[in-house]
């Protein structure tokens, strides 16, 4: 898990991804997503933290995730151990789930965040090596709450953010988040430096 208690900055967000030992895969069917969401909810509960993008794909997850009340590190020690002892006792797995640390990355400007959500919500495709009709097609991701703002949502996710910062960036030639996610081969000229802000 690397020194992320020590760096960690309630302000920011955190690129999280956590993978499947020696890649295998560590979601199994939809009754183990639906599980995993429920951990989500359930640490929410308790730490109240914010995500603005996911993935869940078989041997891996992604999470886009801030954590102003505690320690990042807390609350994903607190998922992964859930999720760990429910897999376990449901396969009767013996052994090592995910690898021995989770890669992590702070981001701290929004233009990042945007680059960030979009390989995020774009992850399946490519990992699946299969192109959907939609993009929101596929379950295990946000994306689909940000196509359809009717959609029941769960609390710890934030669909307000990032359609408001690409409007702050018109070298994207674009200002829409949702094309922006959908166009996959999108160029993307180099931006200026603006300072991180929820706001």
């Amino acid at each position: 898990m690397g020194n992320i208690r020590k760096v960690w900055q309630p302000e920011l967000f955190y690129h999280i991804t956590m993978r499947g030992n020696n890649k295998q895969c560590i979601f199994m069917n939809k009754e183990d997503f639906k599980f995993f969401f429920y951990t989500l909810q359930q640490a929410h509960t308790i730490y109240s933290f914010t995500i603005i993008a996911y993935s869940l794909i078989n041997n891996h997850y992604h999470l886009l995730i801030r954590s102003p009340r505690v320690p990042l590190s807390e609350v994903l020690i607190f998922i992964n151990q859930q999720y760990s002892e429910y897999f376990k006792c449901k396969y009767k797995f013996i052994g090592q789930l995910y690898e021995t640390r989770y890669y992590t990355n702070m981001i701290s400007e929004p233009l990042e965040l945007l680059k960030v959500s979009k390989y995020i919500h774009q992850n399946h495709l490519f990992v699946q090596r299969t192109f959907l009709d939609k993009l929101d097609n596929y379950p295990n991701c946000s994306y689909s709450f940000y196509v359809n703002d009717k959609k029941d949502q769960p609390t710890y996710l934030n669909t307000h953010l990032l359609p408001s910062l690409i409007k702050k960036y018109p070298e994207f030639k674009i200002d829409n988040y949702k094309l922006f996610c959908e166009h996959i081969q999108m160029e993307i000229e180099k931006p200026s430096h603006r300072p991180y802000s929820l706001t």
